[in-house]
Formats: C-alpha cells, structure tokens, sequence
C-alpha cells in the first residue's frame, strides 16, 4: 500500500474548471458596463437593498444580486425588509450533513459532490452567492458554531474546503468563504479584538482562506465581525487590502457581515466592497450608500476604489452566467441530492469505542431494543441559526430504527431527559426556561425501567441546536441536561448499551466512558441521519470516519483553556497558545486526549507495519511516499 502525502491534491483535480476557475477575461464587457454607469447607480451597488440582495440596474439590463444562507443547505425564503419566514411553500431544499460531519468523512471528492448539491439548489431557487463555506479553525470546543466549521487543522480545512468551492461554483453560483479571519468564538463576537502573532496568523488561522481563494477560486469572501489588532475585519487595511487583495491577488468580492460594518471612509478605503445587514431603517442610510456618494463628492474616498469594487461584482456576474440564457438553472430535493447527502452521512460516523464487538448488532438475536434519548426524536435542519433550512423530511433516528426493522423486533422507546433551554440566535440570549426537574426525574426513571427488560439499549445523547449554534458558546463541555446521569444509571442495569453522540464538537465522556462498551459520534447528519444511524448499528454501513478535531477529556485540557485566553478579559483575547492549537499542542505537550485527531475505528481490524519513507527531505514541489 503506497499513500502519498500529497493525496489531497486530488481535490484539484475533483472537478473541471469550466466555470469558476476559467482565465476568462471579463475585462472589456465590465468596463463597458462601467463607463455607462452614474455615481448613484454605482453606489447603489454597493450596499443591500433588501436582506439579501443588492440593488439591479434595469436599463443595463443587470439584475439583483442574490444572497442565502446556508453552508449545507439553501436558508429558507425570508421577507425582503425583516427576519420573518416569507412563508413560502417552494423554499424547501436538502438537508446536507453539517461540515464537521463533512470534514469526518475525510473525503475530498465527497466534499465536491457536497457543493455541486449545495449549489445545484441554490440555482433552483434562484441564487447568485451562496454564503460558505466556512473554514474557521476550531479553537475552543465551546464556539457554538465548530459544528459550521471543518476542523482545528488549517491544512485539512483548505483541503475540504477547495472542491466544495468548486462543486459550488461550477453550478454558476459564487461561494463566500467565511469569516475573514478569527470569528473563533460566538462570545462577545460582535465586538470582541483578537490580539495575535505574526506566526500563528499565518501558519494557523489564514492557510484555509489562502487555499479557499488561491486553489478553490472563491468568488467571495465575507468579513468577520470581530477586531484583529484592534481593528473592525471589515475595515481591517491589513487583512482586506495587504493580504487578500495584494499578497493572494484575489480578484473578487469582499461582503461584509450582515450588519459588520462600522465606518464609510475607513471600510471603502480598507477594501470592503459590499456591506449587507446593517440595521437601519432606510436602505439609504448604510454607511455605503448616501454617505458614501458624498465622501466620493468630498474627495474622501476615490472614484477609482467605487470603479473598482464596481469591477469586481461585475466580473463576479460574468463569472456565474448572471447574463447568459445557459446558466446553470439548478435542481432542488431531487432523489440525487438525498444521495450524496446519505453517502456523506454514512463516511462521517466515527465509532469512537467498540469493546466486546458490541457492535455491529445482529439483528437474528435480538428480541427488545431499547432507544432513549430526546436526539432519538428530535429533528435539528431548522436550528442552528443562519445555517438552518426548511427541509421535505428529516429521518430522526428513531424513525430509521423502525424503518429497518419494521415489526422483527420490539422497539421501546424513553424519552430520559427533557431539553429545556431556550434561545434566540439573534439575540444571542441563552433561557434556561422553568425548572422541569420533576418530570426530568420521572422520564429518567422510565427510561431505566425500560432498559432493564431490553436486550440491548441505544441511547441518543449529545447536543442540540440549543448549545451547537450562532452567535453563543457553550459554557463548558457537560453534556446538558442531566445526560451523564441518565448514560450511568442505564448503563448500570443493562451493560448491553451503546451511546451515539448527536453534536457538532466535543462533549465531556469521562464520568460513563470506561463503563460504555460502545460509543458513536453521529453528528447533525442531515436528511437521512435516522436511515444511517441504523444501517451502521446494524453493519449494513461499515464505520469509516475519522475525528477532523481532537476530542478533550476535559475542557482544561484544550490550549486555549490551558492558557486562559478563553473568553478573554475586557472584550479583548489573546491568541497565548500560538500555533498550538489542536493536536499540535496534545502532541508537543504530551497530554493524552479523550480520542485523537483522526481517530475512527471500524469493523474491520487492520494493523499498520514497515513504514518506509522514499525520500529523507523534501521541498514544498516535491511528494513524499511512504509505503506500508
């Protein structure tokens, strides 16, 4: 067996470059459009004239710009001026596997077929930009939005990230990479100022974006809300002009953040191109609008940077067919998407622990199962903030049980806790709700009834979109609601039980793991989760995926907590851990995790012997083959 460590270079070759990636040359037609435009009609296209889109020119024939959410399924229909559904009954799309599950599966050339789903849908509905993927590194296993993300490791990140770009874009839809940079955390990340070293910035956290934009072609990147270095990433010279535009020479468009824009002058002159969300009542007062025609007027800001990021949203049209008749028209919920939604699904179940061969069951000896757990029933597309979609179905992991067994066996099922916290993402307020710890004692005790009479019991545990969403953290890695206790009584009376985890980061295992023949990281897994869940307890779908973080046995353990720079004081953070972040600093520190970066088992024992590698050295054009 020969692998190559350049591998991952696949994912160039995961997808003809017919559109994104053509050296088309735009030039001419952009600049015809150009010289015809007024300073009103420029401005104009600029700054949003609804949520999610910005203004079209009908005398030159230029259409709205439109934007959606998400980065694993097209975001819902929603009014053009506020936040309220539009309560269509054509919005629907599929519900694809959330990135960290994506990043589980290890596979690049799933990562592809991933996008050109994503942005096979966006065109059915009609959309220009698609708003991800994102490739922020997981710092913290407490950021609310890991489950958005791939992974803690930049290399991987990128090679995820690149044939989703371009599965994306050869739908003619432009993907936004974001956030550009540090959105590291959900606390305080409004406001919160990132100090960091030159290093970590560039061995750490900008890799990802760098291949995004050099290999994948990104059309578009959108801005954090953060600082770095004190100042707003959407007026950040340093990130927007030096980096992204002069040092990678991206060619396309900065879009900031729904409502991250801070200043008109200082954001125009940094290199922000589009500013989107601001809250305000009139379209005409954002920051780029009215009064961004009258720093042009005063000679603050130059005709040349309006012409300029003009040019780019133009050329970004002609890149995604905006004016061709051929343009890729799309297809929505159709049996091919569900597809590659159930294959991502089933690559991305890393069986963590597998004692006894418990598993995978053998349906001819069993009698009564088991299933307790609210993440056996519940149903999570809608929630996790942004990111969420209005999906045809969602198979709950009960429901594939069922379906896979029909009546051959008796499925019992308990509730065990009941999830009480309520939270508005926009807001970002976390409620914990009225005490329920009477009927949270009563459904644990009808769940352990129920496991002492089973052959076997599979509890659905984890997280939900409570915990794994926008715009708040976790306050620690606990599982909530009172799960550990549930796992520990259950497992007393009937050793026979097999945990599978439903979240998007880790979770604190310590106080059951020992005693838990079994476990499974399930993740949020999309439309057919329920269907995979069972075809991998069953072994009709051999576990194959591996770990994209390093999985803690307690918070203390992970860098950005060992050097207490996790939340921050003062509203500002320092990046103390450097470029230890992840398995780099497990592996430097020598500090042994729950289960490693990487780690999957699978039903199948393998070994690995005589590792040689063919070279001693190698430089950065050179592959290394190590042979086993």
């Amino acid at each position: 067996l020969i692998i190559s460590l350049s591998v991952f270079s696949m994912l160039q070759n995961s997808s003809s470059d017919k559109n994104s990636n053509q050296s088309n040359d735009f030039t001419l037609k952009v600049e015809k459009i150009l010289s015809q435009l007024s300073l009103d009609e420029k401005i104009s296209l600029l700054h949003g004239n609804s949520k999610f889109t910005i203004s079209g020119i009908k005398r030159l024939g230029i259409p709205e710009w439109k934007m959606s959410d998400g980065p694993h399924g097209v975001r819902e229909e929603i009014n053009r001026d506020n936040w309220e559904p539009a309560n269509w009954e054509n919005d629907y799309s599929t519900y694809l596997p959330t990135a960290t599950a994506l990043a589980a599966t290890w596979n690049a050339d799933l990562a592809y077929k991933f996008g050109v789903v994503l942005g096979r849908e966006a065109r059915a509905r009609d959309k220009d930009v698609i708003l991800g993927p994102g490739v922020n590194i997981h710092r913290t296993p407490l950021c609310g939005r890991n489950f958005e993300y791939f992974s803690e490791d930049p290399y991987f990140s990128g090679v995820m990230s690149v044939p989703y770009i371009k599965g994306v874009q050869e739908q003619d839809v432009a993907a936004c990479v974001k956030h550009f940079l540090l959105n590291n955390q959900e606390y305080e990340r409004f406001f919160v100022n990132v100090i960091i070293d030159e290093r970590t910035l560039r061995e750490i956290y900008l890799p990802a974006f760098d291949a995004a934009i050099n290999e994948g072609k990104a059309i578009s990147v959108m801005s954090a809300y953060n600082k770095v270095d004190g100042k707003w990433c959407s007026e950040n010279p340093e990130l927007l002009n030096n980096i992204l535009k002069n040092e990678w020479k991206f060619d396309g468009v900065v879009i900031s953040d729904w409502n991250g824009t801070h200043s008109t002058i200082e954001a125009a002159n940094a290199g922000l191109d589009i500013e989107m969300g601001t809250e305000v009542e009139e379209y005409k007062n954002y920051f780029f609008a009215d009064k961004l025609k009258q720093a042009v007027i005063d000679g603050e800001v130059d005709i040349q940077t309006i012409d300029g990021k003009v040019k780019r949203i133009l050329t970004a049209m002609f890149k995604t067919k905006v004016f061709d008749t051929n343009r890729s028209k799309g297809e929505l919920i159709t049996i091919a998407n569900f597809k590659v939604a159930k294959k991502v699904a089933e690559e991305a179940v890393v069986l963590l622990k597998n004692e006894k061969n418990t598993l995978p069951f053998n349906s001819k000896n069993l009698k009564t199962i088991a299933v307790i757990g609210e993440n056996a029933i519940a149903k999570h597309a809608a929630g996790g903030g942004s990111s969420g979609i209005k999906t045809k179905y969602e198979i709950t992991p009960l429901e594939g049980l069922q379906n896979k067994l029909n009546d051959e066996i008796n499925i019992v099922f308990a509730q065990g806790y009941m999830a009480t916290t309520i939270f508005d993402w926009q807001k970002g307020v976390i409620d914990t709700g009225e005490s329920v710890i009477e009927k949270s004692i009563e459904l644990r005790n009808e769940a352990i009834e129920i496991a002492k009479n089973a052959d076997v019991v599979i509890i659905f545990a984890g997280l939900n979109h409570h915990f794994d969403n926008e715009s708040v953290d976790r306050e620690n890695m606990n599982l909530p609601y009172n799960q550990d206790e549930l796992i520990k009584e259950v497992v007393k009376v009937n050793p026979n039980t097999v945990v599978v985890l439903i979240s998007g980061s880790p979770v604190d295992i310590t106080e059951w793991v020992d005693e838990t023949p079994a476990i499974i990281q399930g993740w949020y897994a999309g439309s057919e989760a329920g269907n995979v869940f069972a075809d991998v307890l069953f072994g009709d779908v051999n576990p194959s995926g591996k770990l994209p973080f390093t999985f803690p046995k307690k918070l203390e353990d992970s860098p950005a907590h060992v050097f207490g720079e996790y939340p921050g004081e003062n509203s500002t953070v320092k990046y103390k851990e450097g470029i230890f972040v992840g398995y780099r600093y497990f592996d430097t520190f020598d500090v042994k995790p729950q289960f490693a970066f990487g780690h999957g088992l699978s039903y199948t024992n393998y070994q690995y012997n005589k590792v040689n590698l063919n070279k001693d050295q190698i430089n950065e054009e050179e592959n290394l083959n190590i042979t086993i």
